[in-house]
């Protein structure tokens, strides 16, 4: 399938269009932070703290009197720049790691699967909160640290995709003709099974943005002043009854964005399966 194929495939699906849409827009969101914002992040105005959504304020302040509109804004920034990294990061470390050992086998996919095995026994959130306690907040202790643990699950989707397809015919063809494994695992294998590592990008991306938020929730993330919904969501949950925008608008952002993601990983996986769509429509 061809990217104008699956361009407009996305475009007649619900789930997907809705999470390029909404993706999309937030990534805009992020792009054009400093010309949405009416304030400064980090400016403090205490006459004003704890205001309601008004004119002037249409997000409302927090306690040190801060525009939450912006935090929020500039809290898009954080999270699709540490969504965009971890996942980046992640899926090319877990996809040179799966191609080789899926193709070449032996001691190294032994090995490489027994370490897969060890760190999928651990919930990935609880040692990414191991790392960040040990080597301390920052923005990118705080990427390094969920790389560490989101890489596992790309090198074992490309390990069993390269396993599938190694052993197809137009691969027993290039290697006959003289190819090199370099040849053949970059021109041959990988073009062939990239569609299920977009789909395992897109969802993600959400686990990447609710992972960093959970983080920032319990003070582990981004330092401050930098913004982050997490961190917004923590620093209100004291105000939960008297000023309940502290809570509101962090979590929408975070809400958002995590289906958006989700929508279009579930979006692609079923424009890119020919049987989820011929099922679809038999459904239908």
């Amino acid at each position: 399938m061809n990217l104008f194929a699956i361009l407009r495939a996305v475009g007649s699906n619900r789930l997907a269009l809705f999470g390029t849409a909404a993706g999309t827009l937030l990534i805009l969101v992020a792009l054009l932070a400093p010309v949405l914002t009416p304030f400064a992040f980090e400016s403090q105005n205490l006459p004003l703290r704890l205001r309601p959504p008004s004119a002037a304020h249409w997000f409302g302040t927090d306690e040190l009197g801060r525009d939450i509109l912006s935090r929020v804004v500039y809290g898009t920034r954080i999270s699709m720049s540490v969504g965009f990294s971890v996942v980046l990061v992640s899926s090319l470390v877990g996809l040179l790691a799966g191609s080789l050992a899926g193709y070449y086998g032996g001691w190294f996919d032994e090995a490489l699967m027994r370490i897969v095995d060890i760190l999928l026994a651990f919930p990935g959130i609880l040692l990414a909160i191991a790392l960040v306690a040990f080597w301390g907040p920052g923005l990118e202790k705080l990427i390094f640290a969920l790389v560490s643990v989101g890489w596992v699950g790309y090198a074992r989707l490309v390990r069993g995709q390269i396993l599938k397809v190694r052993e197809l015919d137009f691969v027993r063809a290039a290697r006959s003709l003289g190819a090199s494994n370099a040849r053949i695992i970059l021109r041959h294998l990988i073009p062939n099974i990239i569609q299920p590592i977009l789909v395992q990008a897109s969802i993600g991306m959400a686990g990447a943005i609710l992972a960093e938020a959970s983080l920032s929730f319990l003070g582990l993330g981004v330092p401050p002043p930098l913004p982050s919904w997490g961190a917004m969501l923590n620093d209100g949950r004291s105000h939960l009854f008297d000023a309940p925008y502290l809570v509101l608008f962090p979590g929408a952002a975070t809400m958002l964005a995590v289906l958006a993601f989700n929508f279009l990983g579930d979006g692609l996986r079923e424009v890119l399966n020919p049987r989820l769509q011929s099922g679809s429509r038999i459904a239908r």
